[in-house]
């Protein structure tokens, strides 16, 4: 099929004028200072005492999430399985022998579970998608069904196939009377496919040689309008590089029936400009650079927060949407949870990539509590199954500054070792590891999970993990149910560390994975700081081997030592801790305790494949110099993504606080580094004129409450030309 091309009407504005028109609006925009840069005089840095009891900590750092899809894991009703729908699967979505069918579980099943759930030591559920979805998608052998909750048509009600909005109420009130925290997970991304092509042509049409058109005409960037600044073009049905057609379904709300209101590029290839423009899958892909989208999602969800006293978001597929509209609207969204009393209101999002420098900026920029920590599960799988070095799980913590901003750092991160999609830890195991048995596979599975649940980070356990369920692969070979399965290709998983198939329930708290959880959760329940003490790495083999580091309680100053060995054999480390001559007690995975010497020097041995927690006897001593540093700012020239770091000395258990001003604007905090290296990033944006003038102050506090402050100063540069 021929692309479609704008009408003779349409074509009146040649490429070349439009160049010309992009010219001139971005040299008017770089002679243009902001307002706060023409300033009189500018305003004072916070004092130190202000920029001192800025918080360490924000929101949610002790959380342990259990993930689960309500679908497989109990069924509380059998009369709600076909959804109150009737005919074939096809119909009803509805077939337990078929793992991309409705399996039978539902939100009163959670319910009467609760307990199960609460064993493990969970403070908070995750439940995936539970809003009403297209029954099925797809014809012939691609023929699913919407039981994950990924296909939403009516974003107001409960999926029939779960129960009602009132189970969830239900559901809601009872966690909340167990100390259990309840998460949506939610989708701004797309809707269920209902909006179709005239043209019946799906590959991906791309902006630069089909450019959306305004009611007249004349071509447009959308992003150039994303930042809700400027008045969006009014557009119709033409506007598009194809032509968008509805079918039967309606959605709800209604705006979400106007096809005007997605991007209608086609399918996206899962790169460049087609990642956040392109229909996922052939599901309807949201114009999100539009403010009534923004505004129509604000909206949807900020219901569900007055409604339902629900604790916070889960939000799918992130990084498909552009930066700005997470900036407004998760800003919108806390302020709309503030002004009810939820201040701990926690969102985190799915930012599928291993890359630190792509995760991170939906923290800092687009305003996230945090995002899914895949650096992390990356490093964790390397370094648990595959014998990995312990290199690379320090350069993953060594990236967390990168997440530091006035409202979040990275120990709200929330880690996993595996999930619905990409797979189970126990798939990975086997897939790592062929020849193993059974005791090998869970004596690794232990490594894995101790990993997650004592450094930094929110962890989760997806459902089935505890029972050591497997697997083989992501997407519906990681969905197995926890009730007595009818599908042929999970009753072939094994399930590490027991001799139960998938034709049993599996809600057994004496399976060893299960036990191991809760134990580590009542660990890190009687000892806070493994939960969310300072993190300080002390030591990273090279290759496998020994890794390290301290949690430490930044206000009594306790420390503790957990040390890794993902070798076959025992082995033995020497690295620096907080306290000289001083006795480590053996609290987890030893019995043997250690002693510091005068040079702070701990010397531990780790047993094959294990993990050691010690205790230090006290805390340290109060440090005889007082805090001093000295402010580095970014060099001269700065746009785009900058760091500003801090050299210490002095004091003890320190904390950086740093503060950005930019012209004579108002000083912002940019955030709190608790540990070396003391640096964090800021971004300069391409709207700042060049030759701004950038001002930085930080300030450092000890564990004895001391002071001391630097400021240092900088100018930006000229952005580069956009591509």
């Amino acid at each position: 099929m021929i692309p479609r091309w704008p009408s003779p009407s349409r074509r009146r504005t040649t490429h070349a004028g439009r160049v010309a028109a992009v010219t001139v609006t971005a040299l008017a925009a770089a002679l243009v200072q902001p307002l706060a840069a023409r300033a009189a005089t500018p305003p004072a840095p916070p004092s130190d005492a202000k920029l001192a009891a800025e918080p360490a900590r924000h929101d949610a750092t002790r959380e342990q999430f259990y993930f689960v899809l309500p679908d497989r894991f109990a069924n509380g009703d059998t009369g709600n399985d076909k959804g109150g729908l009737t005919g074939s699967r096809l119909s009803t979505g509805y077939d337990p022998t078929d793992k991309g069918f409705y399996q039978g579980g539902d939100l009163e099943g959670l319910t009467k579970r609760l307990d199960y759930i609460k064993g493990l030591g969970t403070t908070a559920i995750w439940m995936a998608p539970i809003f009403k979805n297209r029954p099925v998608q797809g014809t012939g052998k691609d023929a699913s069904a919407g039981y994950h909750g990924y296909w939403i048509t009516d974003f107001t009600q409960v999926d029939p196939h779960f129960g009602t909005n009132k189970d969830l109420e239900t559901l809601i009130s009872k966690a909340h009377a167990k100390g259990m925290k309840v998460f949506f997970d939610v989708i701004t991304n797309h809707t269920a496919d209902v909006v179709d092509y005239e043209e019946k042509s799906y590959e991906y049409l791309s902006k630069g040689a089909f450019p959306y058109l305004t009611k007249d005409g004349r071509p447009f960037d959308d992003s150039d309008y994303a930042d809700g600044t400027r008045r969006f073009p009014a557009v119709d049905a033409d506007s598009f590089p194809r032509t968008p057609v509805t079918g039967p379904t309606k959605k709800v709300p209604s705006w979400l029936n106007d096809p005007t209101m997605y991007h209608n590029r086609g399918d996206s290839t899962f790169a460049g400009e087609s990642s956040e423009h392109g229909d996922f899958s052939g599901l309807d892909d949201l114009w999100t650079e539009r403010p009534e989208v923004v505004g129509g999602m604000e909206k949807i969800y900020q219901r569900w927060v007055r409604d339902f006293d629900i604790d916070g978001f889960r939000i799918d597929t992130v990084k498909h949407v552009d930066m700005d509209f997470w900036t407004q609207w998760a800003t919108a969204l806390d302020a709309y949870a503030a002004k009810r009393g939820r201040d701990d209101f926690f969102m985190f999002g799915e930012v599928y990539t291993s890359d630190t420098d792509i995760t991170a900026p939906y923290v800092t920029q687009g305003r996230l509590d945090a995002t899914l920590d895949f650096p992390f599960q990356e490093a964790a799988r390397q370094y648990a199954s595959q014998g990995g070095s312990a290199r690379k799980l320090a350069s993953v913590f060594g990236d967390d500054y990168k997440y530091t901003t006035d409202k979040a750092n990275a120990y709200e991160q929330v880690t996993f070792l595996g999930n619905h999609d990409m797979g189970r830890i126990g798939t990975f195991l086997k897939q790592d590891n062929p020849k193993a048995t059974d005791a090998e596979l869970l004596k690794k599975d232990r490594l894995a999970n101790e990993l997650m649940f004592l450094s930094r980070g929110n962890p989760v356990v997806y459902y089935g993990d505890e029972q050591g369920f497997t697997g083989a692969g992501g997407d519906k070979d990681a969905r197995q149910t926890l009730f007595a399965s009818k599908t042929a290709e999970y009753l072939d998983d094994d399930q590490i560390g027991t001799d139960r198939t998938h034709a049993d329930d599996a809600y057994d708290t004496k399976a060893p994975l299960y036990r191991q959880i809760s134990t580590l959760a009542q660990l890190r329940k009687a000892n806070p700081a493994l939960a969310d003490g300072v993190q300080t790495e002390r030591y990273a083999a090279d290759g496998s081997g020994v890794y390290a580091f301290s949690r430490t309680d930044a206000r009594k100053g306790t420390e503790y030592v957990v040390a890794f060995n993902n070798a076959d054999d025992a082995r033995t480390a020497s690295f620096a801790v907080g306290s000289a001559n001083t006795t480590y007690s053996a609290l987890y995975g030893t019995k043997t305790a250690a002693r510091s010497g005068a040079d702070k020097k701990l010397t531990v041995t780790v047993p094959a494949g294990a993990a050691i927690v010690l205790k230090a006897a006290g805390g340290p001593a109060k440090p005889a110099a007082e805090p001093s540093l000295t402010l580095k700012a970014p060099a001269a020239g700065a746009t785009g993504t900058v760091e500003i770091s801090a050299d210490v000395d002095g004091g003890q258990l320190n904390r950086v606080v740093f503060a950005a001003q930019t012209g004579n604007g108002k000083w912002r905090v940019l955030g709190s580094a608790d540990h070396g290296p003391y640096k964090v990033r800021q971004v300069v944006g391409a709207d700042v004129a060049p030759g701004t003038a950038l001002r930085y102050k930080a300030v450092v506090v000890d564990s004895a409450g001391r002071t001391a402050s630097a400021t240092a100063t900088s100018t930006t540069g000229t952005p580069p030309a956009p591509e």
